[in-house]
Protein backbone atom coordinates (compact mmCIF):
# COMPACT_ATOMS: atom_id res chain seq x y z
CA UNK A 1 0.00 0.00 0.00
CA UNK A 2 2.98 2.77 0.67
CA UNK A 3 4.19 2.05 -2.72
CA UNK A 4 0.68 2.36 -4.45
CA UNK A 5 0.46 5.71 -2.10
CA UNK A 6 3.49 6.98 -2.97
CA UNK A 7 2.89 6.64 -6.85
CA UNK A 8 -0.04 8.00 -6.01
CA UNK A 9 0.81 10.89 -4.89
CA UNK A 10 3.51 11.46 -7.36
CA UNK A 11 1.27 10.64 -10.16
CA UNK A 12 -1.50 13.23 -9.12
CA UNK A 13 0.67 16.11 -7.84
CA UNK A 14 2.06 16.10 -11.44
CA UNK A 15 -1.00 16.10 -12.81
CA UNK A 16 -2.16 18.87 -10.70
CA UNK A 17 0.54 20.82 -11.66
CA UNK A 18 0.37 20.75 -14.91
CA UNK A 19 -3.26 21.84 -15.35
CA UNK A 20 -2.53 24.76 -12.34
CA UNK A 21 0.16 25.58 -15.08
CA UNK A 22 -2.37 25.07 -18.06
CA UNK A 23 -5.14 26.97 -16.36
CA UNK A 24 -3.11 29.80 -15.22
CA UNK A 25 -1.06 30.89 -17.98
CA UNK A 26 -4.25 31.46 -20.29
CA UNK A 27 -5.22 34.31 -17.81
CA UNK A 28 -4.54 37.87 -19.35
CA UNK A 29 -3.52 39.62 -16.50
CA UNK A 30 -0.79 42.09 -15.62
CA UNK A 31 2.69 40.11 -16.04
CA UNK A 32 3.84 41.20 -12.06
CA UNK A 33 0.62 39.20 -10.49
CA UNK A 34 0.85 36.88 -12.72
CA UNK A 35 4.54 36.14 -11.78
CA UNK A 36 3.38 36.34 -8.04
CA UNK A 37 0.35 34.21 -8.67
CA UNK A 38 2.46 31.47 -10.54
CA UNK A 39 5.58 31.64 -7.78
CA UNK A 40 3.79 30.91 -4.67
CA UNK A 41 1.24 28.00 -6.75
CA UNK A 42 4.78 26.48 -8.03
CA UNK A 43 6.87 26.88 -5.11
CA UNK A 44 6.29 22.33 -4.50
CA UNK A 45 4.36 21.69 -1.73
CA UNK A 46 2.50 18.05 -1.27
CA UNK A 47 -0.39 19.11 -2.73
CA UNK A 48 -2.70 17.31 0.00
CA UNK A 49 -5.70 19.54 -0.11
CA UNK A 50 -6.30 18.57 -3.97
CA UNK A 51 -5.11 15.33 -3.72
CA UNK A 52 -7.36 14.41 -0.72
CA UNK A 53 -10.41 15.45 -3.03
CA UNK A 54 -9.50 13.44 -5.52
CA UNK A 55 -9.08 10.34 -3.23
CA UNK A 56 -12.37 10.98 -1.73
CA UNK A 57 -13.77 11.10 -5.14
CA UNK A 58 -12.14 7.91 -6.22
CA UNK A 59 -13.73 6.01 -3.43
CA UNK A 60 -17.16 6.31 -5.74
CA UNK A 61 -16.21 6.99 -8.99
CA UNK A 62 -13.13 6.98 -11.41
CA UNK A 63 -14.01 9.91 -13.79
CA UNK A 64 -11.91 12.67 -12.04
CA UNK A 65 -11.74 15.03 -14.53
CA UNK A 66 -15.02 15.99 -12.91
CA UNK A 67 -13.31 16.78 -10.06
CA UNK A 68 -10.06 19.36 -11.25
CA UNK A 69 -11.56 22.53 -10.66
CA UNK A 70 -12.85 22.19 -7.68
CA UNK A 71 -9.25 20.48 -6.36
CA UNK A 72 -7.10 23.26 -8.20
CA UNK A 73 -9.43 26.04 -6.23
CA UNK A 74 -8.93 24.44 -3.12
CA UNK A 75 -5.10 24.88 -4.04
CA UNK A 76 -5.70 28.22 -4.95
CA UNK A 77 -7.16 29.42 -1.84
CA UNK A 78 -4.52 27.24 0.59
CA UNK A 79 -1.86 29.01 -1.35
CA UNK A 80 -3.02 32.36 -0.70
CA UNK A 81 -3.69 31.73 2.91
CA UNK A 82 0.23 30.70 2.97
CA UNK A 83 1.31 33.71 1.03
CA UNK A 84 -0.79 36.09 3.69
CA UNK A 85 -0.05 34.30 6.79
CA UNK A 86 3.48 34.94 6.00
CA UNK A 87 3.05 38.64 6.18
CA UNK A 88 4.82 40.77 8.45
CA UNK A 89 1.89 41.86 10.03
CA UNK A 90 0.64 38.00 10.28
CA UNK A 91 3.72 35.56 11.11
CA UNK A 92 6.76 37.46 9.56
CA UNK A 93 8.57 34.62 7.92
CA UNK A 94 11.20 34.96 5.46
CA UNK A 95 10.72 31.28 4.06
CA UNK A 96 8.58 29.27 2.77
CA UNK A 97 8.81 25.36 1.01
CA UNK A 98 12.43 26.08 1.04
CA UNK A 99 12.52 29.45 -0.84
CA UNK A 100 11.69 33.16 -0.12
CA UNK A 101 8.42 34.10 0.83
CA UNK A 102 6.33 36.23 -1.27
CA UNK A 103 6.66 39.32 -0.24
CA UNK A 104 10.44 38.73 0.04
CA UNK A 105 10.41 37.75 -3.49
CA UNK A 106 8.43 40.42 -4.79
CA UNK A 107 6.66 43.26 -1.91
CA UNK A 108 3.77 43.41 0.37
CA UNK A 109 1.68 44.77 -2.28
CA UNK A 110 2.48 42.65 -4.60
CA UNK A 111 1.95 39.27 -2.39
CA UNK A 112 -1.00 40.49 -0.71
CA UNK A 113 -2.90 41.21 -4.25
CA UNK A 114 -1.86 37.75 -5.98
CA UNK A 115 -3.18 36.25 -2.33
CA UNK A 116 -6.59 38.55 -3.19
CA UNK A 117 -5.76 37.03 -6.55
CA UNK A 118 -5.51 33.54 -5.75
CA UNK A 119 -8.26 33.39 -3.07
CA UNK A 120 -11.25 35.55 -5.97
CA UNK A 121 -10.44 33.36 -8.82
CA UNK A 122 -10.79 30.05 -7.32
CA UNK A 123 -14.73 30.33 -7.01
CA UNK A 124 -14.99 31.29 -10.71
CA UNK A 125 -13.08 28.41 -11.66
CA UNK A 126 -15.78 26.41 -10.07
CA UNK A 127 -18.50 28.89 -11.28
CA UNK A 128 -17.11 28.41 -14.95
CA UNK A 129 -16.72 24.28 -15.07
CA UNK A 130 -18.88 22.97 -17.96
CA UNK A 131 -18.74 19.42 -16.48
CA UNK A 132 -21.00 20.72 -12.66
CA UNK A 133 -24.51 21.31 -12.13
CA UNK A 134 -25.70 24.57 -11.41
CA UNK A 135 -26.53 22.62 -8.40
CA UNK A 136 -22.86 20.91 -7.78
CA UNK A 137 -22.01 24.67 -8.57
CA UNK A 138 -23.39 26.37 -5.59
CA UNK A 139 -22.96 23.29 -3.24
CA UNK A 140 -19.36 23.46 -3.99
CA UNK A 141 -18.75 27.29 -3.47
CA UNK A 142 -21.00 27.34 -1.12
CA UNK A 143 -19.27 25.02 1.06
CA UNK A 144 -15.74 26.28 0.22
CA UNK A 145 -16.90 29.95 1.23
CA UNK A 146 -17.66 28.34 4.83
CA UNK A 147 -14.42 26.53 5.02
CA UNK A 148 -12.18 29.46 3.87
CA UNK A 149 -14.05 32.46 5.36
CA UNK A 150 -14.86 33.69 8.85
CA UNK A 151 -16.23 30.96 10.40
CA UNK A 152 -13.44 28.75 8.54
CA UNK A 153 -9.73 29.36 8.19
CA UNK A 154 -9.92 32.77 8.52
CA UNK A 155 -11.85 32.68 12.37
CA UNK A 156 -9.34 29.94 12.97
CA UNK A 157 -6.51 32.35 11.91
CA UNK A 158 -7.68 34.81 14.23
CA UNK A 159 -8.40 32.55 16.81
CA UNK A 160 -4.48 31.59 16.85
CA UNK A 161 -3.26 34.96 16.91
CA UNK A 162 -5.66 35.46 20.20
CA UNK A 163 -3.85 32.53 21.87
CA UNK A 164 -0.55 33.98 21.23
CA UNK A 165 1.33 34.14 24.51
CA UNK A 166 -1.42 32.87 26.25
CA UNK A 167 -2.45 29.14 27.68
CA UNK A 168 -5.00 27.68 26.12
CA UNK A 169 -6.89 24.22 26.85
CA UNK A 170 -6.86 21.20 24.56
CA UNK A 171 -10.72 21.86 23.86
CA UNK A 172 -9.22 25.24 22.62
CA UNK A 173 -6.17 24.15 20.59
CA UNK A 174 -8.73 21.66 18.53
CA UNK A 175 -11.22 24.27 18.02
CA UNK A 176 -8.09 26.80 16.53
CA UNK A 177 -6.75 23.86 14.56
CA UNK A 178 -10.18 22.55 13.38
CA UNK A 179 -10.99 25.90 11.94
CA UNK A 180 -7.74 27.06 10.54
CA UNK A 181 -6.57 24.08 9.17
CA UNK A 182 -9.79 21.20 9.52
CA UNK A 183 -11.87 22.81 7.54
CA UNK A 184 -9.99 22.84 4.27
CA UNK A 185 -9.62 19.16 4.75
CA UNK A 186 -13.29 18.61 5.52
CA UNK A 187 -13.92 20.63 2.34
CA UNK A 188 -11.52 18.15 0.42
CA UNK A 189 -13.12 15.33 1.70
CA UNK A 190 -16.70 16.28 1.30
CA UNK A 191 -16.52 17.97 -2.16
CA UNK A 192 -14.89 14.98 -3.52
CA UNK A 193 -17.25 11.94 -1.48
CA UNK A 194 -20.31 14.97 -2.33
CA UNK A 195 -19.65 14.74 -6.06
CA UNK A 196 -18.84 11.02 -6.22
CA UNK A 197 -22.44 10.72 -5.38
CA UNK A 198 -21.68 9.62 -1.53
CA UNK A 199 -24.78 8.95 0.91
CA UNK A 200 -25.58 11.27 3.06
CA UNK A 201 -24.39 9.00 6.02
CA UNK A 202 -21.35 8.55 4.59
CA UNK A 203 -20.57 12.22 3.95
CA UNK A 204 -21.57 12.66 7.73
CA UNK A 205 -18.75 10.01 8.86
CA UNK A 206 -16.12 11.12 5.96
CA UNK A 207 -16.25 14.69 7.20
CA UNK A 208 -15.91 13.08 10.88
CA UNK A 209 -12.80 11.58 9.26
CA UNK A 210 -11.68 14.46 7.87
CA UNK A 211 -12.01 16.69 11.10
CA UNK A 212 -9.27 14.29 12.47
CA UNK A 213 -7.21 14.41 9.56
CA UNK A 214 -7.45 17.91 10.26
CA UNK A 215 -6.19 17.34 13.74
CA UNK A 216 -3.33 14.87 12.88
CA UNK A 217 -2.03 17.29 10.10
CA UNK A 218 -1.61 19.97 12.85
CA UNK A 219 0.10 17.90 16.02
CA UNK A 220 2.70 16.74 13.07
CA UNK A 221 3.36 20.32 12.08
CA UNK A 222 4.07 20.95 15.87
CA UNK A 223 6.46 18.05 16.32
CA UNK A 224 8.47 19.08 13.34
CA UNK A 225 8.98 22.69 14.29
CA UNK A 226 11.04 21.21 17.32
CA UNK A 227 12.39 17.50 15.33
CA UNK A 228 12.78 18.99 12.09
CA UNK A 229 15.14 20.57 10.23
CA UNK A 230 15.05 23.82 8.12
CA UNK A 231 15.85 21.66 4.87
CA UNK A 232 12.71 19.38 5.69
CA UNK A 233 9.89 21.61 6.84
CA UNK A 234 11.28 24.31 4.25
CA UNK A 235 11.38 27.26 6.99
CA UNK A 236 13.35 27.74 10.37
CA UNK A 237 12.84 25.47 12.90
CA UNK A 238 11.49 26.48 16.07
CA UNK A 239 9.01 29.31 14.84
CA UNK A 240 5.89 28.54 16.77
CA UNK A 241 8.11 28.68 19.66
CA UNK A 242 9.65 31.84 18.79
CA UNK A 243 6.07 34.01 17.61
CA UNK A 244 5.00 32.08 20.89
CA UNK A 245 2.24 30.11 19.81
CA UNK A 246 0.23 27.47 20.96
CA UNK A 247 0.70 24.54 20.01
CA UNK A 248 0.39 20.53 20.79
CA UNK A 249 3.93 20.04 22.55
CA UNK A 250 3.67 23.61 24.15
CA UNK A 251 0.57 22.21 26.20
CA UNK A 252 1.08 18.27 26.42
CA UNK A 253 5.17 18.11 25.76
CA UNK A 254 5.98 16.17 23.16
CA UNK A 255 5.64 12.92 23.80
CA UNK A 256 2.00 14.09 24.83
CA UNK A 257 1.72 15.48 21.62
CA UNK A 258 2.52 12.64 19.75
CA UNK A 259 0.28 10.42 22.21
CA UNK A 260 -2.64 12.88 21.22
CA UNK A 261 -2.31 12.20 17.83
CA UNK A 262 -2.08 8.67 17.82
CA UNK A 263 -5.80 8.60 19.81
CA UNK A 264 -6.94 11.22 16.33
CA UNK A 265 -5.01 8.40 13.78
CA UNK A 266 -7.28 5.86 15.69
CA UNK A 267 -10.32 7.97 15.51
CA UNK A 268 -10.36 8.67 11.80
CA UNK A 269 -9.69 5.21 10.59
CA UNK A 270 -12.74 4.27 12.71
CA UNK A 271 -14.73 6.98 10.93
CA UNK A 272 -13.47 5.63 7.55
CA UNK A 273 -14.66 2.34 8.89
CA UNK A 274 -18.16 4.01 10.08
CA UNK A 275 -18.56 5.26 6.14
CA UNK A 276 -17.27 1.90 4.55
CA UNK A 277 -14.46 3.21 2.49
CA UNK A 278 -11.81 1.18 4.08
CA UNK A 279 -10.20 -0.44 0.60
CA UNK A 280 -9.48 3.35 -0.44
CA UNK A 281 -6.53 5.38 -0.01
CA UNK A 282 -7.85 7.31 2.64
CA UNK A 283 -6.54 5.61 5.27
CA UNK A 284 -3.12 5.27 3.70
CA UNK A 285 -2.82 9.32 4.07
CA UNK A 286 -4.11 8.92 7.36
CA UNK A 287 -0.43 7.17 7.92
CA UNK A 288 1.31 9.32 5.60
CA UNK A 289 -0.04 13.04 6.96
CA UNK A 290 0.88 11.42 10.64
CA UNK A 291 4.62 10.37 9.77
CA UNK A 292 5.58 12.91 7.61
CA UNK A 293 8.51 14.82 7.78
CA UNK A 294 7.72 17.59 6.15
Amino acid sequence: MQLQLDNYLKDYKLLLENEIQKRLSVLSIPEQLKASMFYSLQAGGKRIRPILLIASYEAFDQNIEKTMSSAIALEMIHTYSLIHDDLPAMDDDDYRRGQLTNHKKFDEATAILAGDALLTHSFELIAADPLLSDREKVELVKRLSQASGPLGMVGGQILDMEAEKNTVSLEQLEKIHDLKTGELLKYAVYAGAYLGKATDEQLVHLTNYAYYLGLIFQVQDDILDITGTQEEIGKPVGSDEGNEKSTYPKLLGLDGAIQQKEKYVNKAKSELQLAGVTDSLLGALVDYISTRNH
